[in-house]
C-alpha cells in the first residue's frame, strides 16, 4: 500500500490514509505507522527513484529471456536434426529396388539374428543396409523362419525381394543325400563319393576318434545311421561321417539302446549287431521282430545262426544266392561255422530294426527263409521239413532249382 501511495495525489494520499485506518480498525492491527509511511516524504523520492529503474530491468529480463528462448530453441532444433541423423538408417533404411542381378553365395551362421544376417547380406552387397533387411523380416514376422546354411543370392537386390530368396528351399545351396537302410560302411562311402563329391579316399582315411563314436563302437560300421543328409559346401569327410553318427547316437537315445540292451541280456554293441542282421535280411518292417526272435531262439539253444548275410559280408559280396561253399568261408563273421553273434555289425540298421532287436515277438520259430525277395514275402517256422521246403521255394524264384 505505501508504493502505490507515493505515487497518487494528495487527496488521494488522505483518502487512502483513511481507508489504511479504517482497515487496521476492522482488522484489530494495534501497530502505529511510522511517521511518513502514508505521505510523500524522504520514502516517496526512493520509491520514485525505484519507479523510474523499474521499466530499464524488464526490458533487461526480456532482453535475457527473449536470447534465453532463441537459445533453447535453437538447441532444441540441433537436438531434434541429430536425433534425426541418427535415427533416419532406422526410420527410413538405404535400400535398392527390385530383383538384383548376379550371382553372389552367403553363409549364414546358426544363431544368426535378423540384424546379424542382414549385416552379411549387406557386406556381400546383396542389400543396400542392414537395417532394411531387419525391417522387411520383422514387418513380415519372419524372423523366426530364417534358417542357418548357404543361399545363392543376387547382388543390389531390394530387402523384400532378399528375404523372399532366403525362405526359399531352392535357394540354398545344399546337396541332400539319401543312405538307405543296410548298406556297408564302404558302400556308403561309395555313395557319399557320388553324390555329395567328397572324394572316396579322404571317406576312408578319417580317424575314427574324430567322429564322436559311442565308447562300445569299435569302428564305423553299423553306426553310419541311414538318413537323408544335407551337406554343404565346404563340409569335410569328418564333418559328413560325424553327422551320421550324431544321428545315429539320437536313434540310439530314442529306442533307449543301453537300458535295453540289459533287457535283452545283450550289450549295446550286441544289440546293433542283431540289428544290423535284421536290417541285412530284409524282410518288411513287421518281420523284423520275428527275425530278432529266431535269433534269439538259436542263441539261447546254442544253435549256429546260420545267417546267409554274415557269410556274404565276410566276402564282401551281395548276392541272394548262398551257396553250400559260401558257408564254408573262413572267417569270425560266417554264422554257420561258428556259434554265437559275430563280431561286430554287419551293416548299418536303422531304427526299425533296432527296435526289433530290443523287442522280439513271442514265437518259437527256430528258421525263417525270406522265400520271395522280389515281393519281400518272409516265412517262419519251427520244423525242420518246412524250412527245407522254403529254401527249396527260394530257389525256384531264384531260378535256381
Amino acid at each position: 500500500m505505501a508504493h502505490h501511495a507515493s505515487e497518487a495525489t494528495a487527496e488521494g494520499e488522505e483518502a487512502e490514509g483513511a481507508t489504511e485506518a479504517g482497515a487496521e480498525a476492522l482488522t484489530g492491527a494495534g501497530d502505529e505507522k511510522p511517521p511518513g509511511s502514508g505521505t510523500g516524504g524522504a520514502d516517496e523520492g526512493r520509491s520514485a527513484a525505484g519507479g523510474e529503474e523499474e521499466p530499464g530491468r524488464r526490458k533487461k529480463a526480456l532482453r535475457k529471456a527473449g536470447l534465453l528462448s532463441a537459445g533453447l530453441l535453437a538447441g532444441v532444433l540441433a537436438l531434434g536434426l541429430g536425433a534425426i541423423t541418427v535415427m533416419k538408417p532406422y526410420l527410413s533404411p538405404a535400400d535398392f529396388e527390385g530383383p538384383g542381378s548376379g550371382s553372389v553365395t552367403v553363409r549364414i551362421t546358426p544363431g544368426s539374428s535378423a540384424y546379424t544376417i542382414g549385416s552379411a547380406l549387406a557386406e556381400a552387397g546383396v542389400v543396400a543396409s542392414a537395417q532394411s533387411f531387419v525391417r522387411a523380416a520383422e514387418e513380415r514376422a519372419v524372423t523366426d523362419r530364417l534358417r542357418p546354411g548357404h543361399y545363392r543370392l543376387r547382388r543390389g537386390m531390394a530387402a523384400v525381394a532378399a528375404l523372399d530368396l532366403l525362405l526359399k528351399p531352392g535357394s540354398r545351396v545344399v546337396r541332400r543325400v539319401t543312405v538307405p537302410e543296410g548298406l556297408r560302411v564302404q558302400e556308403v562311402f561309395s555313395r557319399l563319393s557320388k553324390l555329395a563329391g567328397l572324394p572316396i579316399e579322404e571317406l576312408r582315411k578319417v580317424d575314427k576318434a574324430l567322429v564322436g563314436l559311442p565308447k562300445y563302437a569299435p569302428g564305423l560300421e553299423g553306426f553310419l545311421f541311414p538318413a537323408t543328409y544335407e551337406i554343404e559346401p565346404g563340409d569335410t569327410a569328418v564333418d559328413v561321417l560325424a553327422a551320421m553318427v550324431e544321428r545315429f547316437a539320437a536313434a540310439a537315445r530314442h529306442v533307449g539302446l543301453e537300458e535295453g540292451a540289459k533287457r535283452v541280456n545283450l550289450t549295446p554293441l550286441e544289440v546293433v549287431t542283431v540289428a544290423s542282421m535284421i536290417q541285412a535280411e530284409g524282410g518288411t518292417d513287421e518281420d523284423y521282430p520275428k527275425i530278432a526272435r529266431v535269433i534269439y531262439n538259436r542263441l539261447a539253444k546254442g544253435t549256429p545262426l546260420e545267417i546267409d548275410s554274415t557269410v556274404l559280408y565276410a566276402q564282401n559280396r551281395r548276392t541272394l544266392r548262398v551257396t553250400e561253399s559260401d558257408t564254408k568261408v573262413d572267417s569270425p563273421y560266417n554264422t554257420y561255422r561258428h556259434k554265437g553273434l559275430p563280431p561286430g555289425p554287419i551293416a548299418n540298421p536303422g531304427e526299425k530294426a533296432l527296435m526289433a532287436a530290443l523287442n522280439p515277438a513271442e514265437g518259437d520259430w527256430h528258421w525263417f527263409v525270406t522265400t520271395d525277395p522280389a515281393h519281400r514275402i518272409t516265412k517262419f517256422t519251427n520244423k525242420e521239413s518246412e524250412f527245407v521246403r522254403y529254401r527249396e521255394e527260394l530257389n525256384k524264384n531264384l531260378g535256381t532249382s
